[in-house]
């Protein structure tokens, strides 16, 4: 709920607690265990930045968020907002662009993975680092023939070409052994199998479909998450390459009087299961960076200790719902949640955020200046469009008559790698075969020389044998009639 240019998302007694949309860039929490609250919260959010003006991203896990597209029902939030005081509440829709990777309820979502960074595909596919280091000689590789990876087949094609190449690649760029390749080829397989291959492709989402606003009103996104979220780790990562891809493609702005968009990572605890070194370094570098380009991440998780120290650091706006402690760590963990939070001396934290009901949360937003307001135990609104999730005829409709639909819908596959590399391996070949011919002349061009050479000694020797004979022959005529005319002489004188 809008109110003087903030928003409003519940009441702590009397105080009105609001967050303050020039401070949304500095990123926020909303945590709490299953059941307390937190969609109801996200929910609220989402539609005031829609009436400010200001698109959002969510992903929607469980389905719920759908009933954007409905207005909500009066009379089943009535007692809550008479209960704060609130008045002017009006139930409303809200323009939503649905998107569904399995292209079942939204439009069609996809990537061009030459686009993505090698660390969040090697990610996608849970590679080692050994085989993330052949993913990069492969996008290396395909940049220096410029072939271009376009979808999965792209990918699997350069994979193998690069493979039966390994010998000339590892003495360029380092080791690529059979073992790696023969395991990048056998992710591909999988993430095929579990159509990840719907994720890559043209054309690829345009940024600007997610920064729009219809009729004054700011753009809910929603990506269509039921199916996605049963691989996890394709989940997480792909909605982490949204966020490289905002990053990338937004201009520097600095800060604004409100974000330009508003993305809120559900079930974030996966984007660091079992997260490289390097991969949360990229994490960290983005939420870092992105809010100079006017981009609020909102962070959407059962517990604050799902989150790294490094990133939870970042999060200024915290919303805390409540928290179930039964063993030594989970005490742990709700002392540390309560920590984080500046003091309220109207009650203990620690012991708020266990006993809490639901529609309740802990929360602390910044100020004008910067700083963190002291935590409020707030009683959060109810939200303005439906709670019940709308039914499959409503949403495929929604998304069949929105401003986009017909842009993505249709799948577009230009001639890339896979289309390519086929001419060039019968180039190589004809080149191949064209050494193995010219080789081949040599070698006859050769014998033939030799044999040539062999005739002209052998005419040679055959001349010099002949001259040889005959010189010999004349020799001996010569000599025998010279002693013939020795022998006649002598006789002639004796008969005198």
């Amino acid at each position: 709920m809008l109110k003087e240019g903030k928003i409003l998302i519940g009441k702590a007694g009397e105080t009105e607690v609001c967050l303050l949309p020039h401070q949304m860039n500095r990123h926020g929490l909303i945590a709490g265990a299953s059941g307390t609250g937190k969609t109801v919260t996200l929910k609220v959010i989402a539609e005031s930045l829609s009436e400010l003006g200001v698109p959002s991203f969510i992903a929607d896990v469980k389905g719920d968020l759908s009933g954007m597209i409905n207005p909500g029902d009066m009379e089943g939030i009535r007692g809550r907002l008479d209960s704060m005081g609130i008045e002017d509440y009006e139930v409303r829709k809200y323009p939503v662009h649905f998107f569904d990777v399995y292209r079942e309820y939204g439009h069609p979502i996809r990537s061009i993975i030459q686009d993505m960074d090698p660390v969040l595909l090697s990610r996608i596919l849970d590679l080692t680092d050994a085989q993330q280091g052949v993913m990069n000689i492969i996008f290396r590789v395909a940049e220096e023939l410029d072939l271009e990876i376009i979808d999965l087949k792209d990918l699997q094609l350069m994979t193998a070409y690069v493979g039966d190449h390994a010998k000339e690649y590892t003495i360029k760029y380092g080791n690529v052994s059979r073992q790696s390749v023969g395991a990048i080829q056998r992710k591909l397989l999988e993430l095929e199998q579990q159509k990840g291959d719907l994720l890559f492709g043209m054309p690829s989402l345009s940024i600007n479909d997610l920064i729009a606003t219809e009729g004054g009103m700011g753009m809910m996104s929603i990506l269509e998450c039921e199916k996605l979220f049963q691989h996890p780790m394709l989940y997480s990562t792909f909605l982490l390459w949204l966020l490289d891809k905002l990053y990338n493609e937004l201009p520097e702005v600095g800060d604004l009087d409100k974000p330009k968009i508003i993305f809120f990572f559900d079930e974030a605890h996966l984007l660091f299961d079992n997260a490289s070194r390097q991969l949360l370094d990229k994490i960290n570098q983005i939420i870092k960076l992105i809010r100079s380009k006017g981009v609020g991440i909102f962070f959407c998780t059962q517990s604050p200790a799902d989150i790294p120290d490094t990133v939870l650091a970042q999060l200024s706006n915290r919303i805390q719902h409540a928290l179930r402690a039964y063993t030594p760590n989970e005490l742990k963990v709700v002392k540390k949640a309560a920590d984080s939070f500046r003091p309220n001396p109207d009650f203990v934290t620690a012991d708020l955020i266990t006993n809490m009901k639901t529609g309740y949360a802990l929360v602390s937003v910044l100020e004008a200046d910067g700083a963190p307001c002291i935590v409020q135990h707030t009683k959060i609104l109810p939200p303005k469009s439906s709670m019940v999730v709308a039914d499959e005829a409503d949403r495929k409709n929604a998304f069949r008559i929105d401003s986009i639909y017909g842009k993505y819908e249709n799948d577009i596959d230009p001639d890339s790698a896979y289309e390519m590399i086929p001419e060039l391996l019968k180039a190589e070949e004809e080149e191949r075969l064209a050494e193995e011919e010219a080789k081949k002349q040599a070698k006859i061009d050769e014998a033939k020389a030799k044999a040539e050479a062999r005739e002209a000694a052998k005419k040679k020797d055959d001349f010099a044998s002949r001259f040889g004979k005959k010189l010999r022959n004349k020799m001996e005529t010569e000599v025998v009639n010279a002693g013939a005319r020795t022998v006649k002489k002598f006789l002639k004188g004796l008969l005198k």
